[in-house]
């Protein structure tokens, strides 16, 4: 295991071997031998493109020696920062041929987060689209090859920038035939990508998920989703993000020999007229997606007959928007939880209405373990509500370099504490009732109150600063600032955003809502009181909807 990654104790690794749940492949192993059944196959549509199986496994092989020629080597680290393309594919099967760990950022990220990441991992490369989504990904990768000397590779989908001798163009790299590498094999059990959290406490943690328990999250879920070499999954959320890439994502979909489309857009009228044009059987998405697809499809439908389901995860689906899709996708809804740190709850096709519309379902794996406790640690009864904790095949025992975070995490006995508040009903199944984490989650982005307050309070108008969430019927929840001014002074929402656009943070992260407030109300142990804040908060937009129920402003 590689070192400052915590590791399963032997037992545990050696009974899930001899289970069958961990098997001895790597990532590109076990989706080689796949191709090689089907390699005239269609296995990735991405914008223009057509990538059969064969040509997948080839293009990765001739990157994996490219990459290797300007001197990536096994254990090296590599930031991914790619959309939803066809290069992300090549680059993640290549880089597991190689024994290179990508850390799987979003598009969203920007220069404090991705520094972070380099700093952090001590990676050597970073992969990015020169421009996506009308953000210059070229220039904050200047300023940071600038600040970090590690930093000797960036990776391009796309033309490289002149008189940039650390940018290389990954489709030359596919393209042109370099002399083959040596051969390495990674060992299944060790860690293959780091994911990365939402980050309750300052800056995203890091994940480290190895070959075989993720493969197995993989597979996993596809037995629970049902899919299958006939299946044609849309991903047009991040193809990095967990729910994407192989829960059961990009890598789910090509285990199972079927064929993913990449999306770069998820605007409705692209995501509905791919549906329509490719004849989707699945397509996984937050709440907030979803109910865009809904309200278009009613307004401009589209051919969705082919959709055989639709997932749903990242934030609470609300029951009411639940049942909307189910009407007007026409097609099974299923509903899951799950986490960048392993553990999947998920309703099953099979199961009535009513239990997809209030529950998420059980676990996927026989071999989840999970307890439900109060605040004492005690198992809760059923129908009680307290936090969930989880352990299992695919579930890590630590985030990496993060010894003292883990010691809060997770329980002696290997339990990760997931901030969850949930219950479980008479049937045995789960359901959300909040969380214990400090974070808003909006459309599935997890933001940390801490990190945004502490940006905040570095403004000069601001005393101090309190981030709480507010309920929202489209993205879940949206973040409303709480803010003490310095004496004699006041403040605007637009210059908390031009504050926060300063420290380049992930835009998601801003607050879309400011309050002022002349004090805090505080706990007796001298905390801010945010529960009270938010009831506040609460009380305040019910008021506005009362006044203006056509239009509410935000202030």
């Amino acid at each position: 295991m590689l070192n400052d990654c915590v590791a399963w104790p032997r037992p545990v690794v050696e009974r899930y071997r001899r289970l069958g749940v961990w098997l001895d492949e790597t990532i590109d192993e076990a989706i080689a031998a796949v191709a090689r059944r089907t390699p005239d196959k269609v296995a990735i549509v991405a914008a223009q493109s057509r990538l059969t199986y064969a040509g997948l496994i080839e293009g990765s092989e001739r990157l994996a020696d490219g990459l290797h020629s300007i001197g990536l080597r096994p254990g090296d680290r590599v930031v991914v920062q790619l959309p939803n393309n066809y290069e992300f594919a090549m680059l993640y099967l290549a880089l597991s041929k190689l024994g290179v760990l990508p850390i799987m950022a979003l598009p969203a990220h920007r220069e404090a987060e991705i520094g972070f990441f380099l700093e952090h991992s001590g990676a050597v490369g970073y992969a990015i689209a020169p421009i996506y989504r009308n953000f210059d990904y070229v220039q904050m990768a200047r300023t940071l090859t600038a600040q970090r000397s590690s930093l000797k590779f960036v990776l391009t989908a796309g033309q490289v920038p002149a008189e940039s001798p650390q940018f290389h163009s990954i489709r030359e790299l596919i393209e042109h035939r370099f002399s083959r590498r040596p051969i390495f094999r990674a060992d299944p059990f060790d860690v293959a990508l780091f994911l990365v959290s939402g980050g309750t406490t300052g800056l995203p943690k890091l994940i480290p998920r190895t070959h075989a328990d993720y493969l197995y999250n993989a597979r996993a879920m596809n037995e629970v989703c049902e899919i299958d070499s006939n299946s044609i999954f849309l991903i047009a959320i991040p193809v990095s993000h967990n729910f994407g890439l192989a829960a059961p994502g990009l890598m789910g979909t090509l285990l199972a020999n079927g064929t993913a489309i990449l999306m770069e857009s998820a605007a409705p009228d692209d995501v509905l007229a791919a549906i329509e044009r490719e004849r989707v059987t699945c397509m996984p998405g937050v709440p907030a997606l979803h109910i865009t697809l809904t309200e278009r499809q009613q307004v401009a439908p589209r051919d969705l007959s082919s959709l055989k389901q639709v997932l749903a995860g990242g934030a609470k689906f609300l029951p009411t928007s639940a049942k909307r899709a189910l009407e007007v996708f026409g097609c099974r809804v299923q509903q899951v939880l799950g986490m960048a740190e392993g553990f999947i709850t998920a309703t099953r096709l099979n199961d009535p209405e009513a239990v997809v519309l209030e529950t998420v379902g059980t676990p996927i794996s026989p071999h989840d373990e999970y307890c439900i406790v109060n605040g004492e640690g005690g198992e809760v009864s059923v129908g009680e509500v307290g936090e969930l904790l989880v352990r299992g095949p695919y579930t890590i025992r630590g985030y990496y370099k993060a010894t003292e975070h883990n010691h809060r995490a997770f329980t002696k006995d290997g339990f990760y504490r997931t901030g969850d508040m949930l219950r479980r009903d008479s049937s045995g199944r789960l359901v959300v009732a909040g969380r214990t984490k400090d974070m808003i989650n909006r459309a599935g982005e997890k933001v940390s109150a801490e990190e945004v307050e502490n940006l905040v309070v570095d403004h000069p108008k601001v005393s101090a600063a309190a981030l709480v969430p507010i309920s929202d019927p489209v993205v879940g929840e949206r973040g409303c600032l709480f803010v003490v001014c310095e004496p004699g002074m006041t403040l605007e929402l637009s210059e908390i955003v031009i504050h926060l656009e300063s420290k380049r943070v992930a835009r998601f992260k801003f607050p879309e809502r400011l309050e002022l407030v002349e004090s805090f109300p505080m706990t007796a142990v001298g905390k801010v009181a945010k529960k009270v804040l938010r009831e506040r908060i609460e009380r305040t937009l019910t008021r506005e909807r009362d006044d203006h129920p056509m239009h509410l402003q935000e202030k």
